[in-house]
């Protein structure tokens, strides 16, 4: 009896162990291994992925800077291939029967049954004349999809532009598949949550000739995309474009920003690209040739990006720390004494005004060692040590020395020297007032990015506050979220800003001033020259401005590479850039000639 029993359940768990097997390799087949019901499911049904139009880019008038044209990817499903005329292929294609064997292995190395791109982003035109053949090639069909198109060509280093996704795109977001779209620079790589959009899908039925039918399910299964969210940004086209202009055959850039808003107006980095090379079936191609041009790098953002000494523009930093800690005021006159630094022919400053109007080294070198060497301690070194510690935590608030909160990835921070740098090269207690003397004109270690220096302009003509410079005016009410700017306060007293601007405006209109070719007969220009020292080459050309002086409407910096002294190419650039912005036109046609002929690439651009 027992043996019976034993044979029983023996004989129940063998079929309970098969049943198992059974169902689990059902599951497996039916849920986890597509491939079965891809097999036979694909022979009637095709999965289109619907991408979303990506969202637009206009300018602060409503002008369009990047849009979408219709593009279309030529997908294959390797298992639907049959009796295939690969001759005819290719010559559709107009691809040889190598490329064809290597784009098909890869294909099916990703999978036999699932579709993947076999030649990307035809344009319309190209797609219409493979179109009217794909049903003669059974497992091929068209993907349509958008590509970006810039009308104006302009304001590359803005916008940036997209590329596809790679696998760490791909593992950082699991929205992203092979495939899709991304930003990479500018605000296309900012913005992506907004502007990208949502993909959707269509189920189509298809016959044994490769022959759309309809929808399935009258498209019950198919979900909408949906498109991405427009910007407005900041941007003045015209301004832009007519920066581009001035900027050609030069190296360097310009920015203008809008002081009350903080809206940046134009950002040009010389030499530039035509965003429009970067889309397409050759945008890899073209990217290759761009990235090797070493000696222009067209592609480098020197408006963020490229650091440089200020120069002169750094002194109107030292005036004003000076006038609120009290070692100099309004009518503090110094001699301009050579032996402690270098400097251009000119009488001794009788007052601040002078010292800005002429740029004197010598009256800013001693105005420094006043902020410095304040008696804090006896000892030298450490008088030196607490100085500077207090000097750069006011030099900091103007936005110097730390990245801007701008609404655009890859900003450089430049540099502000402080007690541990210098105690890093020269060790502590081993350096003074007299080892880092050159950081009161705005050379040694001191470096800004011109985002910066425009930044500055702009907080002179606030007197004393910025607001978060920032490319982006508008998004919709669902995105506001990503739009967020804080006003930063330098917490120098708004009086001393009078006298600076006082200057600022002499250093323009006055006799003797370094910036004369920046005068506009109708409106008040406040600016300071720069020059930069470059130890590789000819020195470096500055100037930073605002107009009109009250009620300021722009702020703008210009600096171009080895262009020599800042009054002869960066102030006429700011001066035709301001009268473009605020009248609409020029009236110095000679002036602005001048400049749209110059090619300043001739002379040594070593970096």
């Amino acid at each position: 009896m027992n043996n019976l029993e034993n044979r029983k359940i023996t004989i129940i768990a063998l079929f309970v162990f098969v049943s198992f097997i059974f169902l689990a390799r059902l599951f497996f087949i039916q849920m986890i291994d597509d491939s079965y019901t891809s097999s036979a499911d694909n022979q009637a049904l095709r999965y289109i992925t619907q991408y979303p139009a990506r969202g637009i880019i206009y300018d602060r008038h409503g002008k369009i800077l990047v849009q979408n044209q219709a593009a279309f990817d030529l997908m294959v499903v390797p298992r639907q291939i049959d009796r295939l005329d690969t001759l005819s292929f290719c010559e559709l294609l107009n691809i040889t029967q190598e490329e064809f064997t290597i784009r098909l292995t890869k294909a099916k190395k990703y999978s036999n049954y699932r579709a993947s791109i076999f030649q990307k982003q035809l344009t319309g035109s190209e797609y219409a004349k493979v179109a009217e053949n794909l049903y003669r090639f059974s497992g091929f069909y068209g993907q349509k999809r958008t590509l970006r198109i810039y009308p104006d060509s302009a304001a590359a280093h803005v916008l940036g532009y997209i590329g596809e996704v790679n696998s760490k795109d791909i593992e950082r977001d699991s929205i992203y598949k092979s495939g899709d779209f991304i930003g990479i620079s500018g605000l296309e790589k900012q913005y992506e949550q907004v502007l990208r959009g949502e993909r959707g899908r269509e189920v189509l039925m298809v016959d044994v000739h490769n022959t759309v039918q309809g929808k399935y399910m009258d498209g019950e299964l198919d979900i909408a995309a949906k498109a991405g969210v427009n910007l407005i940004s900041t941007i003045d086209l015209d301004l832009q474009k007519y920066g581009e202009s001035l900027m050609q055959m030069k190296k360097g850039s310009i920015v203008a920003i809008e002081p009350a808003t903080g809206e940046v107006l134009c950002l040009v980095s010389s030499p530039n690209y035509d965003p429009n090379l970067l889309v397409g079936a050759n945008r890899a191609a073209n990217y290759q040739l761009l990235a090797q041009n070493d000696s222009l790098d067209p592609l480098f953002n020197r408006a963020l990006m490229a650091k440089y000494p200020p120069g002169s523009i750094f002194k109107i930093i030292q005036a004003l720390i000076g006038l609120n800690d009290v070692v100099i005021n309004e009518n503090t006159g110094l001699t301009c004494n050579k032996s402690l630094v270098g400097c251009h022919n000119h009488p001794s400053a009788k007052n601040l005004r002078e010292a800005i109007q002429m740029s004197c080294n010598p009256y800013f070198h001693q105005v420094f060692k006043r902020l410095i060497n304040k008696g804090y301690s006896t000892n030298y070194f450490e008088d030196s040590a607490l100085g500077l510690a207090e000097w750069h935590e006011k030099v900091s608030k103007f936005g110097l020395g730390q990245r801007l909160a701008i609404d655009l990835p890859s900003l450089k921070s430049g540099s502000i020297p402080d007690v541990a740098l210098y105690d890093k090269i020269y060790g502590s207690r081993r350096w003074a007032y007299s080892t880092i003397y050159s950081v009161s004109i705005g050379q040694g270690e001191v470096e800004v990015v011109p985002l910066q220096m425009a930044n500055l302009a702009a907080t002179v003509a606030n007197r004393g506050y910025f607001i978060d410079p920032h490319l982006v005016k508008e998004i919709d009410a669902e995105h506001d979220s990503f739009i967020h700017y804080e006003v930063h306060n330098t917490d120098i007293s708004k009086k001393h800003y009078e006298p600076i601007i006082d200057a600022m405006q002499s250093v323009v209109d006055k006799p003797g001033g370094t910036a004369r070719r920046a005068r506009i007969d109708s409106i008040i220009v406040c600016g300071k020259t720069g020059t930069a020292e470059n130890p590789h080459g000819e020195d470096h050309s500055v100037f930073i401005a605002f107009a009109p002086r009250d009620n300021p409407k722009i702020a703008i910096a210009v600096y171009v590479e080895n262009a020599g002294f800042g009054g002869t190419w960066a102030a006429p650039i700011a001066s035709l850039m301001i009268e473009r912005y605020i009248n609409g036109s020029v009236s110095d046609t000679l002036k602005e000639s001048r400049i749209l002929d110059a090619n300043l690439l001739s002379q040594p651009i070593e970096n």
